[in-house]
């Protein structure tokens, strides 16, 4: 079996993610490609989707979230992500039992007591008008029914896990505030979610497991696993794996991989890229060697934005006053530091509207 090493699933990486080159694809079709977008920032989307579209207009993400083609919704993980309304009503119901056993795992001893069928009866009931509500509005009125509870907890169980909810616009939209507002999906969209499947080799998860090899591959299930939160999808492993190819890492855990799919050649220059926080380009795996460091593996879940130089982690970003500020991890060389700036001036020029192209690039460390 063929072994790959790290810089070989570094490229592998880029280019499914398509930060190895900017793509020419429309927003919507990099969203699906790309198998959803981390949101919860609600900005983060649109640098991500910068620094992967050659031509990218954030007034056409803007224009695809009031359209109701783009959503955001609790899904992969129980965070919030910028999926398209097909996938939102194709895996939504799949996610279910995740959804639901991350809020317990949070507020269990909050809600223990509550019965969680009464609860979401409560909230279909609240939620039946079809008015988008905030989540303390929607807790206070079901807490008005539950009185021996928090609101905050029923809250939350109720839009990340009991009622198939989306944030509404104009949360999410380019530069514009806006707190979150919940609304039923099939409201939003005029679409019930997909029903559970009954059919045991799980045609959903197999749907997703492509998804994912195409947009992460190759990766081991534990890495899917790290993706969508759900127990790595065994039954559709299962059924798929007489398609997929398979390899293996230095570490000796097996890849799959679509076979068709792109695995460049390991010495493919990569370009610089500025990544937006919680980015899937590192948190769709357990193990993010191939892109990341083990010792700066906490930036990847504390919300730093980061910096690939040549396809790896390599310092942090901010913005101050229309101003990139970049903060190496390692010892950039003179054309490293170059091409950084240059790309800062760009990002920076994007997120102002052109109002600045001001970049710095601190000292490297040391």
């Amino acid at each position: 079996m063929t072994v790959l090493d790290a810089r070989a699933l570094n490229r592998a990486t880029l280019a499914r993610q398509l930060l190895l080159e900017r793509a020419d694809l429309p927003v919507l079709d990099a969203v699906r490609h790309l198998g959803g977008l981390q949101a919860q920032e609600p900005q983060e989307p649109f640098a991500g989707l910068w620094s992967r579209l050659r031509a990218f207009d954030p007034a056409e993400l803007s224009r695809l979230l009031t359209g109701r083609r783009l959503v955001r919704t609790h899904l992969m993980r129980r965070t919030v992500h910028l999926v398209t309304a097909d996938d939102v009503v194709a895996w939504r119901s799949r996610h279910d039992g995740m959804l639901r056993q991350r809020v317990l795992g949070v507020y269990r001893r909050e809600l223990d007591g509550i019965d969680l069928a009464a609860l979401a009866a409560a909230g279909r009931a609240v939620m039946a008008d079809g008015e988008p509500r905030s989540l303390p509005e929607l807790a206070r009125t079901v807490a008005g029914h539950l009185p021996a509870a928090e609101p905050r907890p029923l809250g939350e169980m109720l839009v990340a896990a009991l009622l198939p909810t989306v944030q509404v616009p104009p949360r999410g939209l380019w530069r514009t505030p806006g707190g979150a507002r919940y609304a039923l999906i099939h409201s939003w969209l005029g679409r019930e979610i997909d029903p559970p499947s009954p059919d045991v080799s799980d045609p959903v998860g197999q749907a997703m497991l492509r998804r994912y090899l195409a947009a992460f591959g190759p990766a081991a299930p534990a890495d899917l696993r790290a993706w969508c939160g759900l127990a790595g999808l065994p039954a559709a492993v299962s059924a798929l794996r007489g398609e997929l190819a398979a390899f293996r890492d230095e570490r000796g855990r097996e890849l799959l991989d679509l076979p068709d799919a792109p695995r460049p050649d390991p010495d493919t220059p990569a370009p610089v890229r500025f990544l937006p926080a919680f980015d899937n380009a590192i948190l769709g795996y357990h193990d993010r060697s191939r892109i990341i460091d083990d010792v700066h593996r906490p930036l990847s879940v504390a919300g730093a934005r980061v910096v690939l130089v040549d396809g790896r982690v390599a310092a942090t970003w901010t913005v101050e006053a229309d101003t990139v500020h970049v903060t190496p991890l390692c010892r950039f060389s003179r054309a490293d530091r170059t091409a950084v700036a240059e790309e800062g001036r760009a990002m920076a020029s994007f997120l102002s509207g052109g109002r600045s192209d001001r970049a710095r690039v601190a000292a490297s460390p040391g």
